[in-house]
Order: C-alpha cells, then sequence, then structure tokens
C-alpha cells in the first residue's frame, strides 16, 4: 500500500471512529453542553452582563383603555410602614452552646440543571422521613428544566400541598431565631446570595442560594449547614458573620418546614413574626435601619429590602423610591461588584413600578433583565416576561403583551399568573 493511501485510510478510521463516538447520546450530550458553555462564556466576554444598568425613568404613567385587557388593580388597603415601638418576643431561654441535627440526606444539585432550590427542599424535607428524590421536587417546582430561580413560595406551596408536612415563608429573620428553630429539632431553609460561586463565564460573582442550616456552635462562632453546591457542602461549616452578610442580600427570608401536629411549636417560636405582617414591619424597620449605616454592596441590599418590605406592606410608592436608590447605588459599584441578578430572584421592583403607575420603568427594567439573557439564547426568567406583559398590556400593547405572556408560560408551563392573563387577553 502507498503511503498516501495508508495516510487516506487512517483519516477514514478516525473520522468513522469519531462518527461512531458522536452517536453515542453520553457523548453527544456532554459535547453539546461543552460547547454551549463555550458558546455563552463568548458572549459573556463581549456582552458582560454586569455592565447592564437599569436607570429608572420615576414618571407614572396612564393605563390605555382596553376593556379586555385591563391589568389587575392593587389593592386598595394600603399599610403605611412604621417603625414598631414595642415587638413582642417570645419568653427567652437559654440555648444549648451547640447543636446538630442528625438525619438529612445530602444531595447535590448538579444532577440537573440549575437544581439548588430542589436539592436544598429535598435535603429539609427528608429530616422529617419524606422519601422523595430531588427530581421529584424538580418536576413539579421546575417544569421547564433551566429555569433560572425557584421563589421561596413555591418551595412552601410543594411542601403544603405535596407532602404531609406544613411549610411558613417569613421575612427579616435573625441569627438567633434560627438558632432557637434548631435547639427545637426543626432545620431551617434559608435563600442567601453569595460570592462565592464561579458563574458560567467562570467569574465569581453574586448569585443567588438556598442552603439548609442544620446547627450551630457558639465555641466556633459557626453555623452547620448543607450546601447542594460546593464538593465538601456536607456538614459545611460557615461563620455567623459571613451567613448574616449573605443572608442580608434576600431581606433575611427564611423557611421552615414542619410537621402538623407541631404547629403550636412553631407559631410559638416564631414569637410575634408568626404573624406575617408583623414580620414584613420589623423586616421595613430593621432595613430603614441599615441603609444609612451600610457602604458598598450591602447598602445597596439594605435599600432593596426596604423595598421589598414596604411592597408586601403595600406601599408602592414609597418602595419604588426605595428600588431606585438601591439601582443608583447599584451603578455606582465596580462592575464585579454588581449584584445584576437581583431582579432574577426579586421581583418586588416589578411590583412596586407597576402599581406606581410607572408602566415604562417595568418594561425598561425587565428589558435590561432579559436583554444580556437573550444573547445566551437563554432568558428563562418567566416572572419578568410576565411583568411586562403586564406593562404592556396596561399601554395598550396587547400584541406584545401576549407574545410575553406566551414565552412566560414556554419557560414555566403551568404558571398560573401568565395563563390568567393570557386567557384574559384572549391570547
Amino acid at each position: 500500500m502507498k503511503k498516501w493511501q495508508k495516510i487516506l485510510l487512517v483519516v477514514l478510521v478516525v473520522l468513522f471512529c469519531g462518527g461512531v463516538t458522536l452517536s453515542l447520546p453520553v457523548v453527544r450530550n456532554s459535547l453539546s453542553w461543552r460547547l454551549d458553555q463555550l458558546r455563552i462564556r463568548v458572549v459573556y466576554a463581549l456582552f458582560p452582563p454586569e455592565k447592564e444598568v437599569f436607570v429608572p425613568e420615576a414618571s407614572p404613567q396612564t393605563p390605555a383603555a382596553v376593556p379586555t385587557a385591563t391589568a389587575p388593580a392593587p389593592p386598595t388597603a394600603t399599610l403605611a410602614p412604621e417603625l414598631p415601638t414595642s415587638t413582642p418576643q417570645p419568653t427567652p431561654t437559654q440555648l444549648p452552646q451547640s447543636v446538630v441535627l442528625e438525619g438529612i440526606q445530602y444531595t447535590d444539585q448538579h444532577n440537573g440543571w440549575n437544581n439548588c432550590g430542589p436539592a436544598n427542599l429535598t435535603m429539609a424535607l427528608s429530616y422529617f422521613g419524606w422519601q422523595g428524590k430531588m427530581l421529584d421536587v424538580a418536576s413539579v417546582l421546575k417544569p421547564f428544566a433551566e429555569d433560572k430561580n425557584v421563589m421561596p413560595y413555591e418551595m412552601a406551596d410543594y411542601v403544603n400541598t405535596q407532602t404531609n408536612l406544613r411549610a411558613v415563608v417569613r421575612q427579616g429573620g435573625t441569627l438567633e431565631g434560627v438558632k432557637n428553630l434548631i435547639a427545637n429539632q426543626l432545620p431551617v431553609l434559608l435563600e442567601i446570595g453569595t460570592f462565592r460561586i464561579r458563574d458560567l463565564n467562570g467569574k465569581y460573582s453574586w448569585m443567588g442560594h438556598y442552603q439548609v442550616i442544620n446547627g450551630y456552635d457558639d465555641a466556633a462562632g459557626e453555623f452547620i449547614l448543607q450546601d447542594s453546591y460546593l464538593t465538601n457542602g456536607k456538614n459545611y461549616r460557615l461563620s455567623y458573620d459571613t451567613l448574616l452578610a449573605e443572608w442580608r442580600s434576600f431581606n433575611f427570608i427564611y423557611v421552615v418546614i414542619y410537621p402538623p401536629e407541631q404547629e403550636t411549636l412553631v407559631m410559638n417560636l416564631l414569637g410575634a413574626s408568626a404573624d406575617e405582617t408583623a414580620a414584613d414591619r420589623e423586616a421595613y424597620a430593621r432595613a430603614s435601619a441599615e441603609v444609612y449605616g451600610l457602604t458598598g454592596v450591602d447598602q445597596v441590599f439594605a435599600w432593596y429590602n426596604r423595598g421589598t418590605s414596604m411592597v408586601r406592606l403595600q406601599d408602592y410608592q414609597g418602595a419604588a423610591q426605595s428600588y431606585d436608590e438601591a439601582f443608583r447605588l447599584m451603578a455606582a459599584l465596580p462592575e464585579e461588584q454588581r449584584p445584576y441578578r437581583l431582579p432574577w430572584y426579586q421581583t418586588g421592583p416589578y411590583f412596586a413600578y407597576f402599581y406606581a403607575g410607572r408602566y415604562q420603568d417595568v418594561i425598561n427594567l425587565a428589558d435590561t433583565v432579559l436583554e444580556p439573557l437573550e444573547r445566551t439564547k437563554k432568558p428563562y426568567l418567566e416572572e419578568s416576561f410576565y411583568w411586562r406583559a403586564r406593562a404592556k398590556n396596561a399601554i395598550g400593547d396587547v400584541a406584545g403583551a401576549i407574545e410575553d405572556l406566551r414565552r412566560s408560560l414556554e419557560y414555566h408551563p403551568g404558571f398560573t399568573p401568565s395563563e390568567e392573563l393570557l386567557s384574559a387577553l384572549g391570547g
């Protein structure tokens, strides 16, 4: 055989083997995933999402007169936030110096896409003997596999409707409150924001995360927790100060899961926060005290938290002003410090601007959030499409609203708010 024939034969064999290898689903899927990540990195390098800055316009608009497409009005009974003068607290008891709750089945989030929420909820439920798996939870919470976020209320709804357990969500939690729950044999699910995780671009940038807190150690000043992302996340230790700082970015929100027969115990442990409005007022007071006492990104979080609490207390004009300040301060931060993903996880600004009549700000904020994701072909935030649809509808762009609602439902099939508005618009 001539030399060129040998070379040609080798080339053909390599091509044939390569074709056979690529035909294997596991290889094809792995290669597809890696190419997808490479594409996203290139897009992020060319168009860094942290450069996108939302600038509020702050000009209320009059809703368009579209009889079949009028967005629901805000609640009429507004509650003006007031600083509490004397918040009742549960009778103090001497907590143990350290507690570690055993029995949680550790689950990492890497068997699937962005399964932080389902993984941590699965771990929290496992403490009570629940036998379900992460993918069972994910199939309900994330019917679209690449949904970027699961809200705490969605997790509580899952517990209350899909299990024989109960769950409550509250804002404005404290470290002592978490320790008190743990000391009474109740792990606590927290939503935090951290710079400790690499994003798809390989950068350490701020992103939301869930953790199950199942212990504490006063002597070391550390919590013991389950972190579904880290390779050493089982019984991971995190200092009180670090957890407090990371928890601040989500207005100190927490989820408590418990058997129905422990309802009275849980409400007693929550103290004044057993009443949801009282908890929101306390969170508002805390954020109001922090907005001028903190600096940098922590001050951004404090203003954002103030807005979130005011939305919950139905002071939409005040909330909008607080969010304006949060976004102004965010824009002034160095790009690498900007928590640009905040509206992915916390949609309070949409509520505030919409009910303040600032429809263009709703649209502009959604554009700022979605456009970087559109470039990566992964704009999987159903809430942003939903709120942009409501704002478009309010100014008379019914066709644009219908298009956004359909995309919202594409990325979250069965998302009730989008289904209801789409039906009302005849879409």
